[in-house]
């Protein structure tokens, strides 16, 4: 057991290291302050009984500091049964931009979000195409970087950085931290020409690259991943085309779950798509973190029962610690929450288990995503 953990803390150590080092060498995307954009974006807002925020994301659409005539934004509603078109009707009757409403009620057999992703592809006019989700929140620079990035670079998948606001809370400031190592992962693994993760609510791509790989074709049945899995396709085609947004302006706000049970719900979904990854290298590093975990989490009944030594315990731990708070000082910097730092310490006593139990249950149950069950295949 005791070189069987630290076999697996060493593999941990250097894959957070090694992308820690790439954070630091990943260059910032400032955009200049002449940048006169002229690619024609289309944001596209797959939505879901999101009656209670769907208008303040809109307005954030509506200041943006982004010429109107390339701009437009396609809502695509997927089955709500709240308020929510009603909503993005009026607000769309008054606002400065054009807003269009697609409702999946009005095509056979449509419904869930990658469906709402592909009827919007299919329609928008846009040659740059940006995606955010309906519970989101985006500031004034948020386009203008996405367009600085994407004519600059030329890259044919963007994928940009999300944050927690607002958290009260401990328990959402701690989601704030697990979700910012995700976050930094996903963006340092991107930096070094091996990426396995994104966030559906800030990233962006053209029509052209959607179709070419085939949009969702070979996923369909699962219910999320309309975001990683189309990174990797995207990777394998065309590697070193995938691009992370290192820039602070161009942050997505979302909010934290409020319930432990919503909590799990969510992380349950996310760990269901594991197992149909395709990716080798991909399923290396989610096996490397549920490794570390379980064998961490394997560790507490081990040393009680005076078969690991105190010693080796407390050292593996700390060494865990340690790695994790070196990588989570550089991404909650550049999330301007320095000040949550220290939350590194509480979260390592609650994510070993709940890694383990949402990893395990992700592979074998079922979640509750936007009012519906949903079975892993």
């Amino acid at each position: 057991m005791t070189w069987l953990l630290f076999a697996a803390l060493l593999w941990y150590s250097w894959i957070i290291l090694n992308r820690w080092w790439a954070w630091q060498r990943m260059p910032q995307s400032d955009v200049r302050v002449t940048f006169l954009p002229h690619t024609s974006v289309t944001v596209i807002i797959p939505v879901r009984n999101e009656a209670r925020r769907i208008q303040a994301l809109l307005h954030d659409l509506d200041r943006q500091n982004y010429p109107k005539q390339l701009l437009e934004v396609l809502v695509v509603d997927d089955h709500s049964d709240d308020d929510t078109v009603a909503l993005v009707q009026e607000y769309g009757s008054s606002a400065g931009l054009p807003i269009r409403l697609i409702q999946l009620n009005n095509y056979v057999q449509q419904q869930g979000k990658k469906a709402a992703v592909q009827l919007g592809v299919a329609q928008a006019k846009g040659e740059l195409l940006v995606f955010t989700d309906g519970d989101c929140r985006v500031g004034e620079e948020w386009l203008r970087s996405y367009a600085f990035l994407y004519e600059s670079e030329q890259p044919y998948f963007i994928s940009g950085p999300v944050c927690f606001s607002p958290t009260l809370t401990h328990f959402e400031r701690m989601q704030l931290v697990e979700f910012a190592s995700l976050i930094g992962i996903g963006g340092a693994s991107i930096a070094i020409g091996k990426p396995n993760m994104c966030n559906g609510a800030n990233l962006a791509y053209t029509k052209r690259i959607f179709e070419e790989v085939g949009g969702f074709s070979g996923n369909e049945q699962i219910a999320s991943g309309d975001d990683e899995f189309l990174l990797h396709k995207v990777d394998k085609l065309y590697p070193g085309k995938v691009i992370f947004l290192k820039n602070p302006k161009a942050m997505v706000y979302t909010e934290a779950r409020k319930t432990l049970v919503s909590f799990i719900q969510q992380r349950v979904r996310w760990a269901s798509k594991w197992k149909s990854y395709q990716n080798a290298g991909v399923q290396l590093v989610a096996l490397c973190v549920f490794l570390i975990n379980f064998l961490l989490f394997l560790a507490i009944p081990l040393v009680l029962t005076g078969n690991l030594p105190v010693g080796m315990f407390l050292a593996a731990y700390a060494i865990k610690f340690a790695v994790d708070y070196l990588f989570l000082k550089l991404i909650l910097s550049f999330m301007r929450r320095p000040d949550y730092l220290w939350y590194v310490l509480p979260l390592q006593f609650v994510y070993i288990p709940y890694v383990v139990f949402t990893g395990i249950y992700g592979l074998l149950g079922r979640y509750r995503w936007k009012g519906r069950t949903i079975r892993t295949p």
